[in-house]
This record gives C-alpha cells, sequence and structure tokens, in this order.
C-alpha cells in the first residue's frame, strides 16, 4: 500500500483554509503553518471600516453559505471573521494548523542531489506523464516559532507544497525619495497601512485623532483609511488623500448590479485567448454593447459625483480598469466628507518630505503641513513570493517582469508546488475556491498536465491577451473579471467535470454565476 502524501500548507488566509478543507475531503492530511496566532490574513488585520467590496453571494464558500444572520449584501471585517471560523470549525480545519509558525523558507531536495538537471525535464516534477508528486524530489519546510523566541528551527519534508501566502501583506511597498527628502526628513510619524491595520483600535485613534494626516495612495485601503480619519477629526483637521492616478470609484449599489448581471451572454461580448471563428465573430458583433455600457455608468459617475470639481476624472476607461483589475467600491460618506471640508483629494505626480510637512510636486500651494503620514501603497507581492525560496534557481523562476502562471496556481518549473490566492479578482474566494477544487483531483490524479512547453504556451497566451486590454496596468496574477466564468469552464473540463451549472438554455445564457454553482463538482464517466 502506498503511504499517504504529506502536503503542507503555508497560511491559513481564505486560500489556505479552503485548501486545507478540500485536501481533507478527499483523504489527505494536511500540515497548515501560520505566522500569526489566528486564522482570516488580512481579514484578521484590518481597519474599522473595512467592508467587502463585492457582494457576500459571490465572497463565500460553494457550500457553506453566509448565515441568515447576515443580511448586508457587503458585510464588515467582524462578520467576515466569524464566517471564516464558523466555516473552519465546521470542516475540522483548525486542529490541522500549526499557529504561531512562521515559514522562514522552503528548499527543494532531490535524491541527485542536483536541481540543475530540472532544466531539462519536459514533464512536471520529471515523472512523466505530468503527475503530481514525485519519487525522487520533496520540499523540506523551515518552520520558526514566532512566539518562542529560543525555540529551534524545525524542519518538515513533504511531498507537496501550497503556498497561501498572500498578496496583501508582510512585505510593504513605498516609494523610493531623494536623499534627505525622504520619511528621514520628517519629524513626525510614517507608517505604512500594514503597520496601521495591525494597531489596536485605541491606538489607531489616538495616532491620528486631532492630528494633520495625509493618506498616499488611491485604491481601497486608502480610501478607507482616509474616510475614517476624516470622520474622527471632522474639518478642524482635515485628512488629505494624496495619489497619482484617479480611478473610477463606483456606488456599492453600482457594484451590486454589475456583479449580478456578469453572465455568459456578457462573455460574448469580450475576445478571449485562443478564441474560435465563432467565438471571435460573437465578440465583434456584440463588443459594441458591452463598451455602450460602461460609458453609459461612466457618464453616470460624472453626473453623480463632483468629479470634475475635484479633478479626479480618471484619464483611462471604466473598461480599462475592469481589465487590470481596479474596482475600489465608494465609501457612502466619501463625498460628503469631501464637501464638508474633512477630507481633501489631491493628485500630483509627486511630494517629498520637509522637517514639519510635505513639499507637494506642482501644486500650487506647494507646503502642506502634517502630523502623520500613512502609506496605503501596497505590497511587494512578488519579491514577497520568491524570497521564500531558498534556492536561487526558483528566485530566478519567479524574477524579471512576467512568469508564466498555468491556471494561475501552477508554475510549470517548480514542481510539487502550486500557488493559491495569487490568481486576483473581484471576489478572490471565488477564484481560489475554484482552483482549489482543481488543484485537489489533480493530486488524487484524476487528470494529469500538460508538457511543461505546452503549459508556458498557454499562460503565455492569457498573458498577451491581458497585456492587450490593461496595457501598462498588467498584472501577470490577475484573472479578468471580464472572463470569470470562460476560466472556471477551462478548470472544469480539466477536472472532466460538466462546465454548464444551469438547468435551462435561457438560464445558461442570463443568469449569473456565482461559488454555489459549483458546489458539487464531479468528474463525469
Amino acid at each position: 500500500m502506498q503511504p499517504k502524501r504529506r502536503v503542507a500548507i503555508i497560511g491559513a488566509g481564505t486560500s489556505g483554509l479552503v485548501a486545507c478543507k478540500h485536501l481533507i475531503e478527499k483523504g489527505f492530511d494536511p500540515v497548515v503553518f501560520e505566522a500569526h496566532g489566528t486564522i482570516g490574513g488580512v481579514w484578521s488585520r484590518t481597519f474599522e471600516s473595512t467592508k467587502l467590496q463585492t457582494p457576500k453571494q459571490l465572497y463565500q464558500f460553494s457550500d457553506f453559505p453566509w448565515p441568515a444572520s447576515v443580511t448586508e449584501t457587503f458585510p464588515n471585517h467582524e462578520q467576515m471573521m466569524d464566517y471564516l471560523h464558523s466555516y473552519a470549525s465546521h470542516f475540522g480545519i483548525l486542529q490541522k494548523i500549526k499557529f504561531n509558525c512562521k515559514v522562514t523558507g522552503i528548499d527543494y531536495v532531490m535524491e541527485s542531489g542536483n536541481e540543475q538537471g530540472m532544466t531539462d525535464w519536459k514533464t512536471w516534477s520529471g515523472s512523466g506523464g505530468g503527475r503530481p508528486f514525485s519519487s525522487c524530489g520533496k520540499w523540506n519546510v523551515v518552520v520558526q516559532d514566532t512566539v518562542a523566541a529560543c525555540a529551534s528551527v524545525e524542519v518538515y519534508q513533504v511531498d507537496f507544497v501550497i503556498l497561501c501566502i498572500g498578496m496583501f501583506s508582510d512585505l510593504p511597498k513605498v516609494p523610493e525619495f531623494p536623499f534627505k527628502e525622504g520619511p528621514e526628513a520628517f519629524e513626525g510619524k510614517v507608517l505604512h497601512s500594514m503597520d496601521y491595520a495591525m494597531m489596536d483600535r485605541g491606538l489607531m485613534a489616538a495616532l491620528t485623532r486631532e492630528k494633520r494626516v495625509t493618506v498616499v495612495g488611491s485604491q481601497k485601503s486608502a480610501i478607507d483609511i482616509a474616510v475614517e480619519v476624516a470622520k474622527r477629526n471632522g474639518s478642524r483637521y482635515p485628512c488629505m488623500l494624496l495619489f497619482k492616478t484617479a480611478h473610477w470609484k463606483i456606488p456599492s449599489s453600482l457594484t451590486a448590479f454589475i456583479f449580478i448581471h456578469l453572465n455568459r451572454f456578457m462573455e460574448f461580448m469580450v475576445h478571449k485567448p485562443g478564441e474560435g471563428f465563432f467565438l471571435w465573430l460573437l465578440a465583434v458583433l456584440l463588443s459594441p454593447l458591452g463598451a455602450l455600457f460602461l460609458k453609459l455608468v461612466e457618464t453616470y459617475l460624472k453626473w453623480k459625483y463632483p468629479l470634475k470639481k475635484y479633478n479626479i476624472v480618471p484619464d483611462h476607461s471604466l473598461l480599462e480598469q475592469f481589465a487590470f483589475g481596479v474596482t475600489p467600491t465608494l465609501p457612502s460618506n466619501f463625498f460628503h466628507a469631501v464637501e464638508e471640508g474633512s477630507l481633501i483629494l489631491k493628485k500630483l505626480p509627486s511630494f517629498h518630505f520637509c522637517h514639519t510637512g510635505l513639499i507637494l510636486d506642482g501644486g500650487a500651494n506647494s507646503y502642506h503641513p502634517t502630523d502623520v503620514v500613512i502609506f496605503a501603497t501596497g505590497y511587494e507581492t512578488d519579491e514577497k513570493l520568491k524570497n521564500i525560496f531558498s534556492s536561487n534557481y526558483f528566485q530566478k523562476c519567479l524574477a524579471g517582469t512576467s512568469y508564466p502562471l498555468y491556471r494561475e496556481c501552477i508554475h510549470p518549473r517548480i514542481p510539487q508546488l502550486a500557488i493559491l490566492g495569487y490568481a486576483d479578482s473581484p471576489s478572490v474566494l471565488y477564484t481560489t475556491e475554484m482552483r482549489s477544487k482543481w488543484l485537489v483531483q489533480f493530486l488524487t490524479g484524476q487528470f494529469e498536465l500538460p508538457t511543461i512547453r505546452e503549459m508556458e504556451d498557454e499562460a503565455r497566451k492569457w498573458e498577451r491577451w491581458m497585456r492587450r486590454h490593461a496595457r501598462d496596468k498588467y498584472k501577470r496574477y490577475r484573472v479578468s473579471v471580464m472572463l470569470q466564468i470562460y476560466c472556471n469552464d477551462q478548470l472544469c473540463q480539466d477536472m472532466r467535470c460538466n462546465p454548464r451549472r444551469k438547468n435551462s438554455l435561457l438560464a445558461e445564457l442570463f443568469a449569473s454565476y456565482g461559488p454555489s454553482d459549483y458546489q458539487n463538482l464531479t468528474p463525469e464517466s
């Protein structure tokens, strides 16, 4: 009898939880390493006003709906944490997690001791047929206890690793400044939104109350922090939101409407990678309808909100913004705070620090006094992923401006390893669970991967398509919101499951798709 394969999951955020659940369901005994003392990832370390940006029916586990007590369309972070804890308890995930265990590195070891030989492999894992496991290679996972400072490092040897380390934590991205023009020249407090989110609620309030606060950034975190501070301080101590690029910000009601109407018919309006003549013709005929709808949405937003008055009309179209995956939901009190003077919007190309504030390059009044600067400028996602590998060979696989990920979770050149939670989309949970189902079917031998060359060709085909739509905003780990169903169809076909999940042709074309449609994915005989 073949011994049970050991699978390690790194991270107990939403990706780690759903991967663990599906592995348990298929008879595996996974171990989950979590650097912190709780599950939930970024949901366990966020600000008071954070809510879902996606309607809850599209941000849920396929077999574990939200409880009836949660009536809001966009639940807050406390409701999200309760939901995750209920899921983990219900499916017996908590006992598989080693809390306060930080993975400091992973290293692939081969019997031959020569990993460079992998460059000659034709199939994944070098075992022939693109199978998940190899008889000659394993991963060493190096783990450090984060609570007991004097605890010795432990090494776990496993057959497969699933990286669920997330894109929005641990390694913050901060702009670079010339010498003596950065935070070192400033006498006030400078921090990243990551550090702000990890603070106790009382410390958050104490840091910003009756202080002149500047928030740098234009994405959801920046908007939420700025509105939260503005609400706390009012117009006497206005918060300034400083950004380079204006994005279309969509009210929650319109967000819900758009998501409800993401169906197969809408996807016929979008050209697809490797499409045949029929799909190409449909996209040619129908794409003007989609473009017209989004133009009407732009017109509505410019009519409803004072975008021109505050110089925040985006330079790009809403279609482009959907393509590069930025869809920040507008807080209901955002423009109220702007109109009353508690929130100041500044669109500028650059700035630098001085002793008591900021010098706003290109601004009419260049000096802006401030006490606290919060950078909500994102994370070094690629560096974080690359740095977990001990081997230079694997670091080089993930270096540079582009690397292929097959089905957004498998690197063709890194054996016995999958990456979950990096296929970013408006509903990361939905996207990740589909790939978790796909991955577990692969691990149980339901299908095999194509050759390394074929996987690279497929991944680059998608990259070219994404670059054409997203242009300079392209991100390699982005799943297009415009082709969510089409991507799921590919996963279902790999798993030999029926991709058509509705019970009638009309519903198949015009009803929205969501996680519940993929609750029971059973391979067809």
